[in-house]
């Protein structure tokens, strides 16, 4: 059995493919269910253990080989066609440039950050890796809260102050140390979580939050502005509703949920039977927040929002898999336009 295997190594070594038919008469010889490689594993089977050993590994690679030789042989017939269908002529014009699909996320951020500029936002920016204070200190977060644990956030290892922020709000503080009111910004950027990863969580995401502070700012004007969000992005008949929530930098705080009907029964999974989506979080921003960042919550108050860029996304195409946003995959980006 040995002496055969080593006889088809050298015929595969040797084995010369310029046709389809030939290339057909290979894959019938050594490659199919049915060719004498497949036939050589049957009788390996039937042998004693110790002669296994030593048959084993060039049975082995003898199938890999042939393997290799047939993707070859693949290639080259492939690459011959094509050439035979369109000769090498230097004269002939070159091949059009393939015009590229904005991405889906970019879509959707972009379209958001238009909406707030229309009405005097302005886009801030800050650093993916933070500190302590301005990830949570600053920000009310008290020393036990659970975002501080190494199972949600992503701590940097060579310095124990350091994160990966888990929302852009620490932008938001530092346009605060930084600037006189009054503020009107807008701070977009990606964010992490320490998450598992799956169809409907990831472990870096996509946020939009909105910040005003000036004088006289109430949950009125936090409300008519994300009225005129909603109606901007999802139509003029969009409706929205505010749940009391909690978060550690806004008193009182909300959840902003906007009608999408019970239409379908996609629909109905979507919405859990309610009609409502849930898109973000809001409130009024916490006076113990304007101190931490020296504003004077005596003569000025304001108000923060933020949401998911995935979640806004996900209302806009129904992608199934949030992973699909980040493996690069030319067949699903194509299919996007911009809104």
């Amino acid at each position: 059995m040995l002496e055969k295997i080593q006889q088809l190594l050298e015929e595969v070594k040797s084995a010369s493919i310029k046709s389809a038919e030939e290339l057909d008469a290979y894959k019938r010889r050594f490659t199919n269910k049915k060719g004498i490689i497949n036939d050589l594993f049957d009788d390996f089977r039937a042998l004693p253990g110790d002669q296994k050993r030593d048959i084993g590994r060039p049975l082995n690679e003898l199938k890999k080989l042939a393997g290799e030789q047939l993707a070859a042989f693949e290639k080259a017939i492939k690459r011959g066609s094509q050439s035979a269908d369109r000769p090498d002529d230097l004269s002939l014009p070159g091949d059009p440039h393939v015009a590229g699909a904005r991405h889906p996320l970019s879509i959707v951020q972009n379209r958001i950050i238009q909406i707030f500029e229309q009405i005097g936002f302005k886009v801030s920016d800050g650093p993916e890796v933070e500190d302590d204070w301005h990830n949570f200190g600053a920000l009310n977060f008290p020393d036990n809260h659970p975002a501080r644990d190494m199972q949600d956030t992503f701590f940097v290892q060579r310095e124990p102050d350091s994160v990966l922020r888990t929302h852009t709000s620490s932008v938001q503080v530092r346009v605060m140390e930084n600037n006189e009111p009054p503020i009107r910004v807008l701070s977009p950027g990606r964010v992490y979580r320490n998450e598992a990863i799956s169809a409907r969580a990831h472990c870096f995401f996509h946020q939009v939050e909105g910040l005003v502070i000036d004088k006289n700012v109430s949950f009125a004007d936090l409300k008519a502005t994300l009225q005129y969000f909603a109606t901007q992005m999802f139509g003029e008949k969009a409706r929205i509703k505010l749940r009391p929530s909690y978060f550690p930098f806004t008193e009182i705080s909300a959840e902003m949920d906007v009608w999408w009907g019970l239409e379908t029964e996609d629909d109905y999974r979507m919405t859990k039977g309610s009609g409502w989506v849930e898109i973000m979080g809001c409130g009024m921003v916490d006076p113990h927040v304007l101190k931490n960042c020296g504003i004077d919550p005596d003569v000025y108050s304001g108000f923060a929002f933020g949401m998911g860029v995935e979640r806004i996304s996900q209302l806009v195409y129904r992608v199934p898999d949030l992973r699909l946003y980040s493996q690069n995959d030319l067949r699903f980006l194509k299919q996007f336009v911009k809104l």
